[in-house]
């Protein structure tokens, strides 16, 4: 049974004026114990949103509209608010872009942790503290017991990222989603994260679900890989084979514009145009704009995703017609 699992999800934000848009829909992916799914796609492609929805933490304005979103196989739409709340606290953990944001300026690190393990396992007061040391120590954390009383400015920015892992894994989370947990740390201490979170999902057996701009990051560390563009997932397969052989125009020209190492190039791929506007979708193929091998069919109808064998979903009228993207 999927960890988390997703069908037809369509989330909804209410404007002042009365008018709704969607910054996601119909979107469709489950991840497994011990599986990284990542998440790519250019910004404002409905990354974020969807993990705010599994998350609950949707902002004001935003609701669930349609679909199904399950956490351990229990469907959250049946549950009260009370209960769906009791279970993302024992299921969902996050890590975010801006751990020092993120983290309580006026509390020391320790104590944010330990009031985490308090609060999910009605530890005691001394309880949570050796746990919260120990878990500092565990992600990392020299003389954890020394820098669990230091507070958020004392630390670096990769020693705050470890210490937001510590306390989203004290909870024992079933799955952890990571968004951007990386993208503002340098390459040496990325790669030291990254390698800590591989280790901990293999000692926790936890689902992870990755949001990352970094093409490389996803080859490193994804099982599967969902491309979503304009608020979906017009693409999902395994990671190896997304990037040996992408169906979707949308795909190929993300890959297409990465800098390459191993040979000379004149000048970088990019990708015409920009992802549509919320309140002005095409009425077609929301990429259809965008792509070099769009006919009328894409520009009056979108296109559902099918399965094109081995596990993999494109959503496309002309799956691999065009091998870059304009």
């Amino acid at each position: 049974m999927p960890v988390l699992e997703l069908d037809q999800l369509r989330v909804s934000i209410s404007r002042p004026d009365g008018t709704e848009v969607l910054p996601v829909r119909e979107v469709s992916l489950s991840v497994d114990a011990g599986q990284t799914l990542a998440l790519v796609g250019e910004s404002g492609c409905g990354k974020s949103m969807t993990c705010l929805a599994v998350a609950g933490l949707l902002p004001q304005r935003a609701r669930i509209a349609a679909g199904t979103l399950k956490l351990d196989g229990t469907d959250m739409a049946s549950l009260t608010a009370a209960a769906a709340f009791q279970q993302r606290r024992r299921t969902v953990a996050s890590v975010f872009q801006d751990a020092t944001g993120s983290l309580n300026p006026v509390r020391s690190i320790g104590w944010q942790i330990a009031e985490a393990v308090r609060l999910r396992r009605g530890a005691t007061q001394a309880e949570a503290w050796a746990e919260a040391i120990r878990l500092l120590g565990r992600v990392g954390i020299a003389k954890p017991e020394d820098r669990a009383r230091d507070y958020p400015h004392r630390f670096s920015g990769g020693m705050n990222q470890r210490a937001m892992i510590a306390l989203a894994i004290a909870g024992s989370p079933r799955l952890l989603i990571a968004d951007e947990a990386t993208t503002a740390l340098d390459v040496t201490i990325q790669a030291q994260i990254l390698d800590l979170l591989a280790d901990l999902q293999a000692e926790m057996g936890m689902a992870v679900l990755l949001v990352t701009h970094d093409l490389g990051v996803v080859a490193r560390v994804a099982d599967q890989v969902a491309v979503m563009y304009a608020g979906r997932v017009v693409e999902r397969a395994p990671v190896r084979r997304l990037f040996a052989e992408p169906r979707h125009p949308y795909t190929q020209g993300l890959l297409g514009a990465r800098p390459r190492i191993d040979r000379d190039i004149a000048a970088l791929v990019t990708i015409d145009g920009a992802v549509p506007p919320l309140d002005a979708m095409p009425a077609g193929c929301a990429f259809a704009p965008r792509c070099v091998s769009a006919d009328i069919t894409c520009d009056r109808q979108d296109p559902s995703a099918a399965r094109d064998g081995a596990g993999r979903f494109v959503a496309c009228h002309r799956p691999g017609a065009a091998r870059v993207a304009a």
